[in-house]
């Protein structure tokens, strides 16, 4: 029984901190954007998007079961604005923003929008995707899609087949998040294979990971100190359940304590970066004092 018990934590520290130092690079490096020239994209997608960013009509009763089926996101997160069914102008530029700094132009974002019949065009136009991938897996996805419209039963996410951002949060952070996954996607040469091998075990863990770590590398570079706190608060605890959800099947209990893991790690992370951001400060305003005449 101890000896079962130190293997599960043994297994859920190795798990964290795998995961939680995975997060600790790209924050810090100098910020990479991307270019059109070093990825690979469909022509016949990029003709059908002319309006890379729309946005769902206002349905109250519509939004407000979304918003309450997405009690359980605001409650692990800690933030009432996820799948709130309410994106505002902030979070539609930030994420805007991301696009146009990494050239990413074929990529289409719908916030709290459902348009099936647009999806399943884009899902046969993807040709950067190899067909049978397309029309297994991507159908899958694609039908899923428009059987459980997110606007109620949805979250956050990135469908790579039709290369398609579908938004219910109000986080600006979480939106350059899904964004960062278009990022990853559109650089890889076999993205079929890449977007199947998700659902493998593990290996959410790294393409998450990438997804952060850019996410969080582009926040730290543009964002202001609200922004970058923010950022570490939502997608660390975020990135927790990916982890997580690896370990529950090992782990008694093991999805909440990545969870409470990552929100004490994001949490101290802001904390830190208040407290440098304002030590910094003082150090500037005390350079700036005359000096004193003796």
């Amino acid at each position: 029984m101890v000896s079962s018990l130190t293997r599960s934590i043994t297994w859920i520290r190795i798990v964290m901190a795998t995961g939680m130092l995975s997060l600790a690079g790209c924050a810090t490096a100098p910020y990479m954007k991307g270019s059109a020239q070093s990825y690979r994209t469909s022509q016949e997608l990029a003709a059908l998007t002319e309006t890379q960013i729309e946005r769902g009509k206002p349905l109250v009763v519509v939004d407000s079961l979304g918003w309450l089926w997405g009690i359980p996101g605001k409650i692990l997160l800690f933030d009432r604005r996820v799948e709130n069914h309410r994106i505002d102008s902030h979070t539609e530029a930030a994420i805007a923003a991301y696009l146009n700094d990494n050239e990413l132009s074929t990529v289409k974002v719908r916030l709290n929008q459902y348009r099936p019949l647009d999806d399943w065009k884009r899902l046969a136009a993807n040709k950067s995707v190899g067909v049978g991938w397309r029309y297994t897996f991507g159908a899958v996805i694609v039908l899923g899609e428009t059987i459980f419209p997110g606007r109620v039963f949805g979250s956050d996410h990135y469908n790579p087949y039709s290369n398609t951002i579908h938004l219910y949060s109000n986080v600006p952070a979480l939106a350059v998040h899904e964004a960062a996954h278009s990022k990853d996607y559109a650089r890889r040469k076999w993205k079929g294979t890449y977007a199947a091998a998700y659902f493998l075990p593990i290996v959410p863990l790294y393409q998450e990971a990438i997804a952060t770590n850019d996410a969080l590398g582009y926040v730290m570079t543009t964002g202001d100190l609200q922004a970058r706190q923010e950022a570490y608060e939502i997608l660390y605890p975020a990135y927790g359940t990916y982890v997580g959800e690896a370990i529950s099947g090992a782990v008694p209990g093991g999805y909440f304590v990545a969870l409470i893991g990552g929100h004490i790690a994001g949490r101290w992370k802001s904390w830190d970066l208040a407290r440098t951001h304002h030590g910094d400060h003082d150090a500037f305003l005390h350079s700036r004092q005359p000096a004193a005449i003796d």
